[in-house]
């Protein structure tokens, strides 16, 4: 397998990794931002009050953008194993 393939994998992997982490991390971000914002306006400084919001947060992303997810990586997953014949007789 010459190295431009290798190279190529690995882009497409790390670009599927940062479109399927997106959604939760955008949602993170946002959540915690809105909180700490509360936060400071109520003068509460509790390091724990984002834990609960964050969380149920990234359960319903997963569960709305869950499917989705799974089936960008599975899409992946069998497009690698179905080329691997040829990335076997690269080398």
């Amino acid at each position: 397998m010459s190295e431009n393939v290798v190279i190529d994998i690995a882009r497409e992997a790390l670009f599927l990794v940062i479109k399927v982490a997106a959604p939760v991390l955008l949602v993170s971000l946002l959540v915690g931002l809105i909180v700490s914002i509360l936060q400071t306006v109520t003068s509460i400084q509790e390091q724990t009050l984002t834990f609960v919001p964050k969380l149920i947060s990234i359960l319903l992303v997963l569960m709305l953008f869950g499917n989705w997810m799974l089936n960008s990586i599975k899409e992946f997953m069998i497009e690698l194993f179905s080329n691997f014949s040829y990335y076997i007789n690269v080398l």
